[in-house]
């Protein structure tokens, strides 16, 4: 997928276009020198970054306010901000415990003007309000869920960005928790599968 199959698939204007070919180059400089993305990821950033973080909006078409845990090298997290550039009342927390990554996303985020926040912090110690709770390549899920704990219990729905092992995670997960979730195939990879996570707690037994 290049640039304009992006935008054929994802709806993207001309102005969202250029913020992601912005953040695309900033990634492809800073890669250089930290460790982002995997260096031979970077030529499909089209379909292997942007449209595999794009496609959650389909998944939750009204929310407005969301947390990336992990954010990293803001995926899915600056995606899903320059998308949302301009709707009233939206808003991307972009949480990340390493200050070298916080800087690259403060970076991008003043560069392009967006409506985002980055937390310089543990994605467990936050109590923040959103409606979306999000994350990709960030930890195993029975990890992943302990830092998405204080998210999901204030309400939020989890959409978590897993790969082709996410049914043995699942299995794993099972034994420190008690959740609902569904699988939805990847628009991006064949292989891959979106958890969407509604309810969370502890299991009674590990």
């Amino acid at each position: 997928m290049d640039a304009d199959g992006f935008a054929a698939v994802s709806g993207a204007t001309p102005s969202q276009m250029a913020d992601l070919e912005r953040f695309r180059t900033l990634l492809a400089e800073r890669n250089e020198v930290m460790n982002l993305v995997g260096p031979a990821t970077l030529p499909d950033f089209w379909n292997r970054h942007a449209w595999d973080s794009a496609q959650l909006t389909r998944l939750a078409p009204e929310a407005r306010v969301w947390a990336d845990l992990g954010a990293g090298a803001g995926l899915p997290g600056l995606v899903l901000a320059i998308l949302f550039k301009g709707r009233e009342d939206a808003h991307i927390h972009l949480v990340e415990s390493m200050t070298k990554r916080c800087k690259f996303l403060s970076e991008v985020v003043v560069a392009l003007e967006l409506p985002a926040t980055v937390h310089n912090a543990r994605a467990e110690n936050l109590e923040l309000p959103v409606e979306i709770v999000t994350a990709r390549a960030c930890a195993p899920l029975h990890r992943l869920l302990g830092y998405a704990r204080p998210y999901l219990q204030g309400g939020a729905t989890g959409l978590f960005l897993k790969g082709q092992d996410v049914v043995a995670e699942m299995r794993e997960a099972a034994r420190y928790w008690e959740y609902e979730a569904d699988a939805v195939p990847s628009k991006s990879d064949p292989r891959g599968r979106i958890l969407r996570v509604k309810r969370l707690g502890r299991a009674r037994r590990v």
